[in-house]
């Protein structure tokens, strides 16, 4: 029996890992909680010697450390299999993808595709754009949670206003992330960079893609593609979609593109996701960012289609075994994750219980549902929001074509009959009724 230790395992991650092929093999243990990791500012330095004194009092062997969260769990899981020798990537690979700003510096060592950027001066009374970098563009910490403190901005208004709800709330992220760079050896052009950043980039355009791969003894595997689909006139995720639906040779440049940059970066024995807009107008492909880690929420499309969630890849290198996936051996063709959210601050009422959501689970076929917000929680008072928008419920949904995938979901909408407590006016764009 392997042990295998999950920092942040949640509820949610549970069934899909213990449901993996060979998983009664394996013995998962939870390894800090989501609220110690991602709640609040939180020490990168407390939560390793905790981690450290679960691990040492373990009585047995210590076969795999994994994660597949963001900061700090990306950078806590090398930390900690670089003392225990279990298998990991570097922590210089894990930093060089998720600080936005070194992450673009070495992109453009590697490839063009990826937009105009710079640094942002918080310090500065008046902050200005950095030069060749025009509107619209976004404003981002060089490390956030979940498109946290992420602005879209047209002119110097939006811009001013976006720097002033930056610098507000940057620290909570930025300035644990200074312990870990001050355990690197930083190249010159990071000196004086630091963990509290601000990146500005050209707006970009066009369909959005997630690509996801791993590195295996230095040599990159990408295993699928999947779209990214926006709530129209919006910036925050209507569902991710697997496989793509773009053609396949748009799908190889993707794959040659990734593969240049996760060399650059240096990462190996580990998972990656990478997030790309394509212009179909301009046939031009722009690289967004690039995350240490693959998609937990992606684990059940891949299930669907291919047989086996892409947890099985983590699990796999971190073990040292061939962390290849089966291809389209799943039940569907198709498969989404939908991101239920609604667009005004409010109050959850109805909210169903597990009883509630299992039922529709069995009613509709190859359905999964998680519901986000507690009964009686205000919508502002969750955790990890996106700029614009709450998420309701994760819907999960499997089938032969894009329109059983649409029914499905919107049967599970109606289902859940989640409604809502108006609370002052002024949420989060236009207030739905």
């Amino acid at each position: 029996m392997k042990n295998v230790f999950v920092i942040g395992l949640d509820e949610a991650n549970l069934p899909t890992l213990r449901n993996m092929p060979g998983a009664s093999e394996y013995r998962f243990h939870p390894l800090l909680t989501i609220e110690e990791l991602q709640v609040g500012e939180v020490s990168v330095a407390d939560l390793r010697a905790k981690a450290e004194k679960a691990l040492d009092a373990f009585d047995g062997s210590i076969d795999a450390i994994v994660g597949y969260w963001d900061f700090p769990v990306s950078t806590l899981v090398p930390l900690l299999s670089e003392r225990y020798g279990t298998h990991s990537t570097s922590l210089e690979s894990v930093v060089k993808c998720e600080h936005k700003y070194w992450s673009r510096l070495e992109q453009q060592k590697v490839i063009d595709e990826h937009p105009r950027f710079g640094r942002v001066d918080l310090t500065a009374d008046d902050p200005r754009t950095p030069e060749g970098v025009r509107f619209p563009m976004w404003l981002k910490p060089a490390l956030s949670y979940s498109s946290e403190l992420a602005f879209g901005v047209k002119d110097m208004e939006e811009f001013r206003a976006a720097v002033a709800e930056i610098r507000e709330g940057i620290s909570r992220v930025g300035r644990p992330f200074e312990y870990i760079l001050d355990m690197l050896e930083l190249p010159p052009e990071m000196d004086g960079v630091g963990g509290e950043v601000c990146l500005a980039e050209e707006a970009l355009t066009g369909i959005q893609i997630a690509v996801e791969g791993y590195v295996h003894r230095g040599e990159v595997t990408i295993y699928g593609a999947l779209d990214s689909i926006n709530y129209p006139d919006s910036s925050s995720f209507l569902r991710h979609q697997y496989p793509s639906t773009l053609p396949e040779p748009v799908v190889r440049r993707l794959h040659d593109v990734s593969e240049r940059v996760m060399r650059q970066i240096g990462t190996d024995d580990a998972t990656f996701s990478i997030e790309y807009f394509y212009d179909p107008g301009t046939d031009e492909i722009n690289l967004l960012e690039i995350n240490p880690r693959h998609s937990q929420s992606h684990a059940e499309l891949f299930e669907y289609v291919d047989g086996v969630p892409n947890h099985h890849c983590m699990l796999n290198l971190a073990l040292g075994n061939d962390p290849r996936l089966p291809d389209r051996a799943g039940p569907s063709r198709t498969a989404a994750k939908w991101y239920y959210r609604w667009f005004a601050d409010g109050v959850a009422r109805n909210v169903p219980t597990r009883e509630d959501i299992e039922r529709i689970e069995r009613e509709i076929p190859e359905v999964r549902i998680d519901v986000v917000p507690e009964e009686g929680q205000r919508l502002s008072d969750m955790e990890q929001q996106d700029s614009y928008s709450f998420e309701l419920a994760h819907i999960f949904t499997g089938g032969d074509s894009e329109e059983e995938l649409r029914e499905k979901y919107d049967r599970c909408v109606a289902a859940l009959n989640l409604t809502f407590e108006a609370t002052t006016p002024g949420g989060r764009g236009e207030k739905n009724t």
